[in-house]
């Protein structure tokens, strides 16, 4: 077995700045300098004012005990900070609560991987089975340099966009996917047939964890199963690495259950789950009560902040 590198436990990843700033689009990237995590300023649509969130899919920081620091201390005027919790940070509850005193609630169960048993024992007969067929019809690699896919990364994803009707600060941009493909800990699995590229998958590699980041095929890779072909692969190649969990993330949109089919497939590569969390938390009260008053037609379903219910 390969033996994990000691870069892989540095700032890699989500944690890392350069992941926040190839978000800038969506916001103004604020580093938190105790707890080594990032978040994105945003301006509230109609209103001199700010708020942040954390950024897309989830907040990562190098230290959970010092985010309540961060807070305490932050020399910005947000208005409120909403964020998801990374499903392996190393936070307890108390610890969330202290720092959203305003919501803190569970979220979404995202899918995991013990890499520490052999995959035989978890996937699921159906995914297995397809995943041997795609793996004789398509040839799977690890690129060296994700950049150089980007074109093909960008054609690939615009299938996606169109086949699921993509909108919003899911739908990246060229120059954000140019971005991400330079982040420190970034892994990129590609799938070609005849030498076309027929499907990838993104990764980040943080300390022990790889997190599932995107995937997206051509119209053949769907035909050839690609996607079996690729999670197949890469499963074998973290754990030939000596990574010790993956993180596939949860199922589609806002509310993805276990009936969708994301959830389904994900499902079938894991051998359990781990819980993420929405945080929300108010630094000016006052304002806040005259933002959501001034909305109109706002639903009395809970959503944090109130006033961007339905921006996604």
């Amino acid at each position: 077995m390969v033996a994990l590198s000691d870069a892989a436990s540095a700032l890699t990843g989500y944690r890392h700045p350069a992941y926040a700033d190839a978000l800038s689009e969506y916001g103004q990237p604020v580093f938190l300098p105790q707890c080594g995590g990032s978040a994105l300023e945003r301006q509230i649509p109609g209103h001199a004012a700010v708020d942040a969130m954390g950024c897309y899919p989830l907040f990562a920081c190098q230290d959970w005990s010092a985010l309540h620091s961060d807070l305490e201390t932050l020399d910005r005027e947000w208005v409120t900070l909403a964020l998801v919790t990374d499903p392996f940070g190393d936070f307890s509850a108390k610890c969330l609560e202290t720092c959203f005193p305003d919501v803190t609630i569970p979220f979404k169960q995202h899918y995991v991987v013990d890499l520490s048993r052999p995959a035989r024992d978890f996937v699921i007969d159906h995914h297995a089975r397809n995943a041997r067929k795609a793996l004789k019809r398509v040839t799977v690699e690890v690129s060296q340099d994700p950049l150089v896919l980007l074109e093909d990364w960008l054609s690939l994803y615009d299938v996606l966009v169109r086949r699921h009707q993509i909108r919003g600060l899911s739908a990246f941009s060229r120059q954000s996917f140019a971005s991400q493909l330079q982040v420190p800990g970034t892994v990129a699995f590609r799938a070609s047939a005849e030498g076309a590229t027929v499907g990838m998958l993104l990764w980040y590699l943080m300390g022990n964890v790889a997190y599932y980041h995107l995937g997206a095929y051509s119209q053949v890779g769907y035909d050839l199963g690609a996607s079996f072909a690729l999670f197949s692969y890469a499963i074998a190649h973290f754990a030939e690495l000596g990574v010790g969990w993956l993180n596939l993330g949860a199922g589609a949109g806002i509310h993805g259950t276990e009936d969708d089919g994301l959830s389904r497939f994900k499902k079938g590569w894991s051998n359990g789950v781990r819980t993420a969390f929405f945080c929300g938390r108010v630094f000016d009260p006052a304002r806040y009560k005259d933002i959501v008053s001034r909305k109109t037609g706002l639903p009395k379903a809970d959503y944090f902040p109130a006033y961007r219910h339905g921006e996604f």
